[in-house]
């Protein structure tokens, strides 16, 4: 089965094609970055205007990468929540178009599902069950991943989640849009333990996420220093960095030891960082765990794991409505199991 992925969640237009035997057939990526970080953060409406630019043009541009004719494509997925609702409402009018068009089925993926089985596209996928932690954007969760479309959530963010504290330290440091690579970026040139800040909501029971105060703390830090040099602000760079790491290394050990799993899949944007990355390295050596990451290229936003998830409903019977429906809110253990699956 091939399956055409339409990804427009947020501020990257993603569209891939997969193969259910050969794989992953093309995938190409658009960054809005550079148009939205002149204000500091995504621009909902920019977002949804450069999504109708490029997204048919990319469908063409990746059918032609793979020499695949529309007649031979057998179906379309399409992010349909959580997200930007006017980006959602984007793609999911494009995919269902096309599928009207070429008589193949559509579904919606959840954004958060794509995130969580994008390790599955590596040579080496994770088996079921397993624990994830998915820090994408404006999401923060654990999860409990007992068989592919039946998920539980173990933690998540009470306020601000992972990737929107680095954007928000990142402005407070005066870097630029997203934060996440020039708030590590910075930190390698930071001095361990000239700062120590606070690891957020690890000295109580749960594995919930909340980073608000942390952000506070950081913003008191640099309002301290007063004017700070380049050094200062690489050293309030890493200790953010690192009460990150540490906070989100601890809730995964503590997830790890409270399900019995010894599989940790890590997933989205922030599981880019190099640092995150490491540390879960060293704990799950010693909690005799092993630790599953996608390919780089699949941590952020994109169409293959949108194309992957989609696959992986359609082949199990799922097929999406008439309706042109999206959900900007879609808690992922509201997600529905496709008809094989509840068999």
């Amino acid at each position: 089965m091939r399956v055409l992925g339409v990804e427009t969640s947020c501020d990257e237009t993603g569209v891939a094609l997969y193969d259910s035997e050969r794989g992953l057939l093309a995938d190409q990526l658009y960054s809005q970055v550079s148009m939205h970080a002149e204000f500091g953060g995504v621009v909902p409406e920019l977002a949804s205007r450069d999504h109708i630019r490029r997204t048919l043009p990319m469908i063409a541009s990746v059918l032609a990468e793979a020499g695949i004719g529309p007649n031979e494509v057998d179906g379309i997925a399409y992010t349909a929540g959580p997200g930007l609702v006017g980006a959602l409402l984007v793609g999911a009018s494009v995919a269902r178009s096309l599928a009207l068009a070429w008589d193949v089925p559509a579904v919606g993926v959840h954004h958060m599902e794509g995130h969580l089985l994008a390790p599955m596209l590596a040579d080496d996928p994770p088996e079921y069950p397993f624990v994830a932690l998915l820090v994408s954007g404006g999401h923060t969760l654990l999860v409990n991943a007992h068989a592919h479309a039946d998920y539980e959530i173990l933690g998540e963010s009470r306020d601000d989640a992972a990737g929107e504290a680095f954007d928000k330290a990142a402005k407070m440091l005066g870097l630029g849009y997203p934060g996440g690579p020039a708030i590590a970026r910075l930190a390698e040139n930071g001095t361990t333990d000239r700062f120590t800040f606070p690891r957020p909501m690890v000295d109580r029971p749960g594995l919930d996420f909340s980073f608000s105060g942390l952000k506070t703390y950081t913003l008191n830090c640099v309002q301290d220093l007063g004017e700070p040099n380049d050094q200062d602000r690489a050293d309030v760079a890493l200790a953010f960095q690192d009460a990150v790491v540490d906070t989100l290394t601890i809730k995964c050990r503590r997830a790890l030891r409270e399900t019995g799993s010894s599989r940790l899949v890590i997933a989205g944007g922030v599981s880019a960082n190099t640092r995150l990355r490491q540390r879960l390295e060293n704990m799950v050596h010693t909690e005799r765990a092993r630790l599953y990451v996608p390919a780089l290229k699949l941590c952020t936003d994109n169409g293959a794991m949108i194309a992957y998830a989609g696959w992986q409903r359609l082949a199990a019977g799922e097929r999406s409505g008439l309706d042109l429906t999206v959900r900007p809110r879609w808690p992922i253990d509201e997600l529905a199991r496709p008809p094989a699956a509840q068999a």
